[in-house]
């Protein structure tokens, strides 16, 4: 198989594309933007593999089983390494809970489908993106099947004679409609799937095909395109940010600027004076692995410091990173790279086939980790304890998803974000022991959307229009009783949260923070409360649990998880803070005076002086983290919230 020409340039180009990942992940205020170098990534794969697979097939000497075999001597090497290392190191550190997740991360990564892993765990419970060690695997899978598609597909379309360049620009045009389509309704699907990044890929297919004929060389432009290649990165980095809609449009400034740039050629005054440089060289022969090792470094220096590490620790990471990036490259990769033996692709597949089933066997449960003993795992198991809407229906109320349980003559709506979900197992243990109590009993949730007309966050995508949606249903003949609650310590606390902001009947924005949008905020929140009481319905204002960092269960670990750890025996109880017990008077103020109950969460979880349960009777953790109370004491325990699902409004007696 034919191979292009080397392109020091390329390989500095690969140095920006690390380079600014690694920082954006070890200091993120310095780059915000510098998780575009995942796309710069892409384009290059995109246009090296096109080109191999082109050329080849020009010359007539391509091998399917050729490509395979470099492929595999190419990733498997330095991903194995960083498997086992990751692997080894979450065995000694991680609880229960931790080191299963891991397990399926390492399934993920070893079977090329990392990204359909993060993809399907992607939700409002899910276990902060900062503390998932292989995250990042997720863009590697994107390029495996990349590399499994690709060579077939053109392949067909090379043995038919289509014209090759329109088969690309197609698949290109078709992806990015979907990644433009997607990117507001399944922000999540957008960034994960294959569907919506292959055109990043394709994008370098594109001009891989148009090298075929090469245009007559022009020194300006050359220049012209190696200056635009470089502004365009360069004005992605910084305007680019993780709250913006994103691949969405905004992926054509890496994908377009790194198109360029390789477009340009190595003579190119930018490529040849500065991505030809020998350090950016350096760095882009030991991006691969670079890549691989950072993440684990600082996934792993956030565990164990609880939160945001130390700038000296991360910087620690980073340089620890580097040096086993280097170590790898130099005795992993140059190794493997020049060994074309049968074994080794042997051993290399066997190996990656191991990683599968051991990632299977961790995730399973049957390998435990070494901090595991029952009390540790109580706080395992509330941490992962996330089934609020395990046993409840879907309910389609037009384009909008609820969930709904009980078949009650009566119906509740419970309207709100993850602070009202909560209270789903509570719902349907209901529905379960006295169905012939329960209403009909219907869950309108969204996290991060609070349940008060002309509330906004930008960064918070659909949450107006399901709010609008949710509140007609709640006004109409079908619901008997409406309860509205939400995180309101989220957002009216601490000088009011970040991002949110009241708009007013003539389009004006009044911020929460710096601005009167809070005050607005309130008094939106009494005219929904009247305006749904005066039709006749039942209505309820739920008012916060207490939050706060203490309540997470494993503040309730004491140790090292480098040498041992227990859990507390002491604290069973947190006071709660000051600010949230006037807002809560505020709010049953505002409740009162709206004419509709108030259910007081605090006056059961908390006694006469402000200590706030964060254990259950038999010790284990209350808490699922620091703001949700879990399912098993929801179910359990939260009586206060039967009035309002019962059709006598009473109260269900506790189990």
């Amino acid at each position: 198989m034919l191979h292009p020409k080397y392109r020091p340039d390329i390989d500095g180009l690969r140095a920006i594309a690390v380079a600014s990942v690694v920082i954006y992940h070890a200091f993120p205020g310095v780059l915000p933007g510098g998780f575009i170098g995942v796309d710069i990534f892409f384009v290059i794969s995109g246009f090296l593999i096109s080109t191999i697979l082109l050329q080849s097939q020009v010359a007539g000497d391509f091998s399917y089983r050729d490509f395979y075999a470099r492929r595999i001597r190419r990733i498997f090497p330095a991903l194995i390494l960083v498997l086992l290392a990751t692997l080894c190191f979450g065995w000694y550190m991680l609880l229960s809970d931790e080191f299963a997740q891991l397990g399926k991360q390492v399934t993920g990564g070893a079977a090329f489908f990392a990204n359909f892993v993060f993809w399907a765990d992607a939700g409002y419970f899910d276990t902060a993106a900062e503390t998932k060690p292989l995250l990042h695997l997720w863009s590697l899978g994107i390029e495996e099947q990349f590399y499994i598609f690709w060579p077939v597909l053109l392949g067909v379309a090379w043995r038919r004679r289509w014209p090759m360049i329109r088969v690309i620009l197609a698949i290109a045009v078709v992806s990015f409609l979907v990644n433009v389509l997607t990117i507001h309704p399944f922000r999540t699907a957008a960034f994960y799937s294959p569907a919506s990044r292959f055109w990043e890929l394709m994008v370098g297919g594109i001009l891989a095909c148009m090298r075929l004929k090469p245009a007559a060389p022009s020194r300006l432009r050359s220049h012209v395109q190696s200056f635009v290649g470089v502004g365009l990165l360069g004005l992605g980095l910084v305007m680019i940010r993780g709250d913006k809609a994103f691949p969405g449009w905004w992926a054509l400034l890496p994908t377009l600027g790194a198109v360029s740039c390789i477009a340009a050629g190595p003579t190119g005054f930018l490529n040849k004076y500065l991505l030809s440089n020998r350090v950016m060289v350096w760095i882009g022969l030991i991006s691969y692995p670079l890549y691989l090792w950072h993440w684990p470094l600082l996934a792993y220096a956030r565990i164990l410091s609880d939160g945001m590490p130390s700038l000296p620790v991360r910087a620690g990471a980073v340089v620890t990173s580097v040096v086993l990036a280097w170590l790898t490259y130099r005795f992993v990769e140059r190794y493997t790279r020049t060994r074309t033996s049968p074994g080794l692709l042997r051993w290399l597949a066997g190996l990656g086939i191991a990683l599968v089933v051991v990632g299977l066997v961790v995730f399973s449960g049957v390998l435990q980790p070494r901090h595991h003993d029952i009390r540790l795992q109580q706080i395992s198991e509330a941490a992962a304890d996330v089934g609020y809407y395990d046993d409840f229906k879907n309910y389609e109320l037009g384009r909008h998803l609820l969930y709904q349980v009980g078949k009650g003559s009566r119906k509740s709506l419970l309207i709100g974000d993850s602070h009202v979900q909560q209270y789903g197992p509570r719902a349907e243990e209901l529905a379960r022991t006295v169905p012939d109590k329960a209403n009909t009993i219907y869950f309108a949730t969204q996290g991060s959307c609070p349940p008060i007309p002309g509330v906004y966050a930008d960064a918070n995508i659909g949450c107006a229009e399901r709010r609008t949606a949710v509140l007609e249903f709640a006004r109409s003949p079908e619901i008997d009783t409406v309860v509205i609650g939400g995180c309101w310590n989220c957002y009216f606390i601490a000088g009011g949260a970040p991002g949110y902001y009241f708009r007013d009947a003539s389009g004006a924005a009044h911020q929460f923070r710096g601005g009167d949008g809070m005050a607005l905020a309130f008094d939106s929140l009494g005219q929904l409360l009247r305006e749904l009481s005066s039709k006749g319905k039942k209505v309820y204002l739920l008012l916060d649990i207490p939050v706060s960092p203490d309540f997470e269960p494993k503040r309730l670990l004491e140790g090292s998880r480098l040498a041992s750890m227990k859990v507390t025996s002491s604290m069973p109880t947190l006071p709660i803070l000051q600010d949230q017990r006037e807002l809560n008077d505020k709010l049953r103020q505002i409740g009162i005076a709206s004419g509709v109950e108030v259910i007081d969460a605090v006056a059961n979880l908390c006694t006469a002086d402000g200590q706030c349960l964060r254990t259950m009777p038999d010790g284990a953790p209350a808490y699922k983290d620091a703001g949700h109370l879990r399912p098993k004491y929801t179910r359990s325990f939260a009586t206060y919230m039967d009035r309002a699902l019962l059709n006598d409004g009473s109260a269900a007696l506790k189990k």
